[in-house]
């Protein structure tokens, strides 16, 4: 309990040490401003470049090896592995083929499996382009960016 004629000091997270007594000529230290809670914008800027980047260079290489791997005529076609999937559920895409093999070529002509990759695979590289020189990212961009890759995963099989 501090003496009826001493002023009691509030508390600002960390107690202050007692102040030697300064002599003459001598600075009195600086004092650090605090950190303030909830300034994370520097971890937020290097956090989310960091996943456009990774996802810059996942898009890249299956922009690179969707042909081969599973275009039209690659070691395992998305387009026979979806064949396969519809006949499973009878013909139907339904809520029950969306769940086991998600994917937005579902909703695209299949005609030509080749230029769909290309264009998922391009499209995921001119937002993750963006978000990576911009820093600008919100849910919907890095959303659009996770449901590109995801479609691209399924189809993919085993690679």
């Amino acid at each position: 309990m501090a003496a009826p004629g001493q002023t009691l000091r509030k508390r600002r997270g960390v107690e202050e040490a007692p102040h030697a007594p300064q002599e003459e000529g001598e600075r009195a230290p600086l004092a650090r401003p605090p950190l303030r809670p909830g300034t994370f914008w520097l971890s937020r800027i290097v956090l989310l470049r960091c996943i456009a980047l990774l996802y810059f260079v996942a898009f890249l290489v299956a922009y690179h090896q969707n042909k081969q791997l599973i275009g039209e005529k690659g070691l395992l076609p998305c387009k026979l592995y979806l064949q396969n999937v519809k006949r499973y559920f009878k013909g139907k895409i339904n809520l029950d083929s969306l769940t086991y093999a998600p994917t937005l070529i579902w909703f695209l002509d299949w005609s030509d499996m080749d230029s769909n990759l290309d264009c998922l695979a391009g499209f995921g590289l001119g937002v993750s382009a963006y978000v990576l020189v911009t820093g600008c990212a919100n849910m919907i961009l890095m959303a659009i960016l996770w449901i590109l890759y995801l479609s691209l995963v399924n189809v993919g099989q085993i690679w």
